[in-house]
């Protein structure tokens, strides 16, 4: 590995997953084909609820934010990621390095933040159902997505401006993208401050959020329980089985990531998952959210109709 100071630093080189050669065009192929699933799905989703009036409600409002943040933190990494999956060189520049660095923790930050806040909307939609239009009011709605923006983009400001001032004693980064952790094994100095601050950030990105929708989903599964009629309890389920679903999937992984047993050959199974959390993740989450809701089916059922209308 090359020395370099701070200054002498332009380029970086990717080198994750560099012992599976042979796969590269297969994880091109994978992730292209998901990639243009993510833009076309997502963007599917914000399209209809923008267009039918029906969905102009506080739950697709944030599921629409939550399909452009897929959009958006996708687009921070996989383009790169393609090029590199066929390139020799497998490089970044500094400043694209310190870019996607911000925009994907960005990104991954507000995400965590605004799963808390659809949760918190699915229990004021079950259990206060006779306050939910005063409670989850347009202007309340919008400073919650605003706040969560907010949060993500701050935190991520600080994260990214406190790795890139560091000096680094070599460009490889044993990744398959700019991800902070493996930008910081790089560090010729001392990372405590790092270390502590990224500590306080996974407890109010992370922890407060797990344990927000943990109690939301425990008095909204309390109140279904409460409910008389089968069917009743199925509707009431039916409006946050996506959430929920999305949530598992997420935190799942995350989870996985961090307290399975660390082996020699752990690594690359990382670099996996990685890629799992950033490119298959965001593509469900469109296709769970279409599948799993009727208002989503009935939207695209009048749309196609009045399409069809205008043509004839």
């Amino acid at each position: 590995m090359e020395k370099h100071n701070k200054t002498s630093i332009t380029i970086f080189f990717l080198h994750g997953l560099t012992g599976y050669p042979i796969f590269y065009f297969l994880f091109f192929m994978l992730c292209l084909i998901m990639y243009i699933i993510i833009l076309l799905g997502n963007s599917f989703l914000i399209t209809i609820s923008i267009l039918d009036s029906h969905l102009h409600t506080p739950m697709y409002f944030f599921l629409g934010n939550l399909s452009f943040l897929d959009i958006c933190y996708t687009s921070a990494s996989v383009p790169m990621l393609l090029v590199n999956f066929l390139s020799e060189e497998k490089s970044i520049s500094f400043v694209g390095c310190g870019l996607q660095m911000f925009f994907s923790f960005a990104m991954a930050c507000t995400e965590c933040v605004l799963l808390a806040i659809m949760a918190y909307d699915r229990y004021v939609a079950i259990c206060k159902p006779l306050r939910y239009p005063i409670i989850m009011n347009k202007g309340f709605s919008v400073k919650l997505v605003t706040s969560c923006w907010m949060a993500g983009g701050l935190n991520s400001v600080i994260q990214t401006t406190l790795t890139m001032r560091l000096s680094f004693c070599g460009n490889i980064i044993d990744y398959l993208t700019c991800e902070i952790l493996a930008v910081l094994k790089l560090a010729c100095e001392d990372i405590s401050l790092n270390v502590f601050l990224m500590m306080i950030s996974n407890i109010f990105i992370v922890v407060i959020p797990v344990v927000f929708i943990f109690i939301s989903y425990f008095f909204i599964l309390f109140t279904i329980l409460r409910i008389n009629s089968v069917e009743g309890r199925k509707k009431a389920f039916s409006t946050c089985s996506s959430h929920l679903t999305v949530v598992i999937m997420l935190y799942g992984t995350i989870l996985f990531m961090y307290m399975k047993p660390k082996s020699k050959d752990s690594h690359a199974t990382d670099e996996l998952i990685a890629l799992f959390y950033a490119v298959v993740i965001p593509m469900l989450n469109p296709i769970i959210y279409s599948l799993r809701n009727k208002d989503v089916k009935a939207a695209v059922i009048k749309l196609s109709k009045n399409i069809f209308s205008q043509r004839m």
